[in-house]
C-alpha cells in the first residue's frame, strides 16, 4: 500500500513495484545482520463497498508509518477519492495529520489521467502535487508524472510471461532543483508460486537483487542486497537487509 489515495496510485505502479517494492537495507551492516536494524511492517486494509451508488470507504493501516480512511467514488470513466490519515514524522518523532485528495479519468480506458493533493495540516501547506498520466495494456504499461514540479518521472512495464510473473521494468526519472537523471532498470521472475526473484541497475552505479518468500497467504519474507561502486567508504559498498511484511485485506459488501 501507499499514502497516495488508491486511484492515483494505479498510475505506473507495475513499475514501481519491481524497481522499489519490498528492498530493505540495513544501514551501516555490510557483512553481518543488527537485529536492531531488521524492519517489520503490517499492511492492513478494510473495504466497506456500496454505501451509495458508486461510493466506498476504505480503512488501511501501514504500521509504523501511517493509517488513512478513504472516500472513493468510482465509475467506468472516472474516480476520485478524498481522505485524511496520518502519518510518520521521524524527524519530529510524532504523528502529522495529512488531507488527501486524488482523482483520474479513463480508469478503465487505454489511457488514463490524474492528480494527487496532500495538504499537511500541522504546517498549512502542500507536501504532495502530483500528476501523472499512463498508457494501460494487458501486457505493456507506461506511465508519465511530474512531482511537485520538481520531479519529472517516466517509466513502462513489460509483462513477458504472466504464469512466472517475468517481467521488465525501466524508469527514468529527473530533477530539475539539482539537475540530476537516473535510470533504472529491472527484471523479476518467479520460480515457484510463492517464490519471486528481482533485480535492479542503475545510472547511479547502484545494483540491486531481492528474493521474496510467501509464508503464508500474506505473509512474505524478503531479503534483499545492493551494491553501490560510486560509494569509496570502507565496507559502505554492500548493504543487506531482510523484511518481513504481512497484508491483510478484507472487502465488506
Amino acid at each position: 500500500m501507499s499514502n497516495t489515495p488508491s486511484e492515483f496510485y494505479d498510475i505506473g505502479k507495475k513499475a514501481t513495484d519491481l524497481l522499489h517494492k519490498d528492498y530493505a537495507y540495513q544501514p551501516r551492516s555490510p557483512i553481518h545482520f543488527d537485529y536492531r536494524s531488521l524492519k517489520s511492517n503490517t499492511d492492513i486494509s478494510c473495504r466497506v463497498k456500496d454505501i451509495g451508488p458508486g461510493l466506498s470507504t476504505l480503512f488501511s493501516f501501514f504500521t509504523p508509518n501511517y493509517g488513512k480512511v478513504e472516500l472513493e467514488y468510482l465509475n467506468g470513466l472516472a474516480g476520485i477519492s478524498g481522505g485524511i490519515g496520518l502519518i510518520r514524522n521521524d524527524a519530529l518523532g510524532r504523528f502529522d495529520p495529512i488531507a488527501s485528495l486524488s482523482g483520474v479519468i479513463g480508469r478503465d480506458a487505454l489511457f488514463s489521467l490524474g492528480t494527487d493533493l496532500a495538504f499537511d495540516i500541522s504546517t498549512g501547506t502542500f507536501n504532495k502535487i502530483n500528476d501523472g498520466l499512463s498508457l494501460n495494456s494487458g501486457f505493456f504499461d507506461a506511465s508519465l508524472s511530474l512531482d511537485r514540479f520538481d520531479s519529472l518521472k517516466a517509466s513502462c512495464h513489460f509483462t513477458v510471461n504472466p504464469l512466472t510473473k517475468t517481467a521488465i521494468a525501466a524508469e527514468l526519472k529527473h530533477r530539475f532543483s539539482i539537475n540530476d537523471t537516473a535510470l533504472a532498470i529491472g527484471a523479476q521472475h518467479a520460480f515457484t508460486p510463492s517464490t519471486l526473484a528481482k533485480g535492479r541497475i542503475s545510472t547511479h552505479g547502484k545494483v540491486g537483487a531481492l528474493i521474496r518468500q510467501g509464508l503464508w497467504q500474506r505473509i512474505f519474507l524478503s531479503i534483499s542486497g545492493e551494491v553501490d561502486f560510486t560509494d569509496t567508504r570502507p565496507n559502505a559498498a554492500l548493504q543487506i537487509g531482510l523484511s518481513l511484511a504481512v497484508r491483510l485485506q478484507m472487502n465488506i459488501i
